[in-house]
């Protein structure tokens, strides 16, 4: 995969998820964010929490280093076992991590387990409903009998829109964000692409839900979770001595006696 996204169309689809991720991590506050996997995209940049790590199933090499200074941490770590503590991080980016892991639900399991409440996880994954879905598994079929090459990575696991908001449902995270890019056709040459420039601009409003890739960010809900604001002022309590309240009865027995 870090491979591919050294290709044209790989290139293409890292500036359009930088735009988005600057855009929507900028905004979320806290101490401590995560993420997991695809180091060559640093997709926590814009952020400005103090503490911040990245990530990943195997060790990095030298040309997979984010740049120096960027995070304080970097981890290798399984992502189904995060070395967190439960409810410790306020922000978990998963960059087509669920769709090139062995078990996309475990890992989003703990990233629920490891998150804050009220905390949020965004997510980018590519869109089985496209042209580059389309082409990935016209290809697929070509290599059974026997020739053609795929247009994405082999490791790539199509983990649909709809689907990863039914699972993200399941967890209890209630999605904020959502919405599709990069719809210009399954191609890999530069030139081709820039040609085609007229459908990212389009396609929002033509064909909104087929575009190559989608972007989701979700907040972990806690059913029946109370948040409790500052005591400012302290309420006195009210006298508990009883009072004696004279009744129109009473007065007028009181006003015959005075005469």
């Amino acid at each position: 995969m870090p491979d591919w996204f050294q290709t044209p169309p790989g290139q293409y689809l890292l500036a359009w998820e930088r735009t988005q991720l600057d855009r929507a991590v900028a905004d979320i506050f806290g101490f401590h964010a995560l993420q997991l996997g695809l180091p060559g995209l640093d997709c926590l940049a814009a952020n400005r929490m103090p503490h911040r790590w990245l990530a990943d199933c195997e060790p990095l090499a030298g040309a997979d280093m984010p740049p120096v200074g960027r995070r304080a941490v970097c981890l290798v770590t399984d992502f189904a076992a995060l070395p967190f503590p439960a409810a410790s991080l306020d922000l978990v980016v998963l960059p087509h991590t669920l769709e090139l892991n062995a078990d996309p639900h475990a890992t989003l399991r703990e990233v629920e387990r490891v998150l804050v409440p009220e905390g949020r996880v965004v997510i980018c994954g590519l869109n089985p409903v496209s042209l580059w879905g389309f082409r990935q598994r016209r290809a697929r079929l070509l290599q059974r009998a026997g020739w053609g090459e795929l247009f994405l990575p082999e490791a790539t696991d199509f983990i649909g829109y709809w689907r990863m908001r039914d699972w993200l449902r399941l967890l209890s995270f209630e999605v904020e964000v959502g919405h599709f890019g990069c719809y210009k056709p399954a191609l890999s040459k530069e030139h081709w692409l820039r040609r085609f420039d007229w459908m990212d601009r389009m396609g929002p409003r033509w064909w909104p839900i087929l575009g190559a890739v989608y972007f989701l960010v979700a907040v972990k809900r806690v059913r029946g979770m109370t948040l409790l604001g500052p005591a400012w002022k302290s309420v006195p309590a009210l006298a508990a001595a009883p009072v004696s309240v004279a009744n129109s009865h009473s007065a007028g027995r009181v006003g015959r006696l005075t005469d």
